[in-house]
């Protein structure tokens, strides 16, 4: 009799053991889903534990462990999965402390989603995908999904420096711009806060109109420059800790970050995103590191449609974005170098055009180049050093 459309089809039960409970976490602030696959069980649970509660996790997962020994007169190890997101590392340091638990965490958008205009998600349908992908992925299916290498404290803390300075020069625009859309409704169009003469020329200042300053527009400005100066120490003080960590010869300053700063035209904060964003991590190939970077091609191939779509952006934005920086400054810093010259000849070949892609070719060429320097001591060809 054939099955039509609405009727459900019974799935076969197939015992699954595979000497291990697979757990998936799905983390929010207030609660915690835990999707356990057990060996012996055609069926997910499901558990709710509270936020946070480490001590919960860990009574959920003695339960999960004696009701399959109940069943199979075995004591399983658990395979834990969670998704790389704001809970950061440290659960997975937590689990990982624990001999009986193998925790992994896993970048979401590597997992195969359906292509569903309007699919379903909630967190039960994403704690059974986060399985599945954990299944496939310890049963060596190739690209079944990325996972994410877990940082160390001092790695992770590292990577603080240079995300700081972001910030903090991202507030110094926002209160310098600020400042100046303040006066420039009085007419005062050469005013830099960020000059050291800012408090002197204040009191000088005289709207286009020939008037002093209000008096609550002086104060505004004022407290504006209370905050902005606060600013500029902070980015001293971060600075300071930048240079310290790479540049000062100390038992703790990597040599990798060191060596980079052999090269013309990288200084202390290019060779610090490099380091602590790329370049201390292990790769097997240079694939692997354009890949981390999202600096990556995206071809788009299917019959006779083939295509390019430009860089993947899938890996460290922070990276990339240097990246993509640094190759503009290599033009002008090392104009006899290979990959310069290379550069050149592209541009020259299409008379003058296709610059924006090409410079991207060149960030992903000199990403590579550099790793090839830090990890085998393999110098740029035609690249300038600094003298000692």
């Amino acid at each position: 009799m054939p099955i039509t459309a609405d009727q459900t089809q019974a799935q076969t039960a197939t015992p699954i053991d595979l000497g291990a409970i697979f757990v998936s976490l799905e983390l929010s602030k207030s609660t915690w889903l835990v999707t356990a696959l057990s060996p012996g069980s055609e069926k997910m649970s499901r558990h709710t534990v509270t936020g946070g509660d480490t001590a919960g996790l860990f009574s959920c997962f003695a339960a999960l462990r004696q009701k399959a020994q109940r069943r199979k007169e075995r004591l399983y190890p658990l395979v834990v999965i969670q998704e790389a997101g704001l809970d950061g590392f440290w659960l997975g340091r937590v689990l990982s402390k624990e001999a009986w638990i193998e925790s992994h965490i896993v970048e979401a958008a590597s997992i195969a989603m359906p292509r569903r205009h309007r699919r379903a998600k909630t967190d039960r349908i994403d704690g059974e995908t986060l399985i599945r992908a954990l299944m496939a992925w310890k049963r060596g299916e190739p690209r079944a999904c990325s996972m994410v290498k877990l940082l160390t404290p001092e790695e992770e803390d590292n990577r603080r420096i240079g995300r700081e300075r972001k910030t903090l020069i991202a507030e110094r625009v926002f209160h310098v711009n600020r400042i100046k859309g303040l006066l420039f409704t009085q007419g005062i169009r050469d005013y830099e806060p960020v000059n050291r003469d800012r408090r002197q020329r204040l009191d000088e200042l005289r709207t286009g109109d020939g008037r002093p300053l209000s008096k609550h527009l002086k104060a505004e400005v004022s407290r504006e420059l209370d905050r902005l100066e606060l600013l500029l120490t902070h980015i001293k003080a971060v600075e300071a800790e930048r240079d310290a960590l790479i540049v000062h010869e100390t038992p703790e300053a990597p040599k990798e970050a060191a060596a980079l700063l052999s090269i013309r035209g990288i200084g202390p904060e290019f060779a610090t995103i490099l380091y602590t964003e790329g370049l201390f991590r292990h790769f097997d190939n240079r694939r692997q590191v354009a890949s981390y970077a999202g600096l990556a091609p995206s071809p788009w191939q299917s019959g006779n449609v083939n295509r390019e779509q430009g860089v993947s952006k899938a890996g460290n934005p922070r990276l990339r974005a240097t990246m993509v920086e640094l190759a503009w400054l290599w033009l002008r810093h090392q104009p006899k170098s290979a990959l310069t010259l290379w550069f050149k000849e592209r541009i020259a070949r299409n008379a003058g055009r296709l610059k924006t892609p090409m410079i991207v070719a060149l960030a992903r060429k000199l990403l590579v180049a550099l790793w090839k320097y830090v990890n085998s001591g393999v110098v740029i060809e035609g690249a300038i050093m600094k003298t000692a």
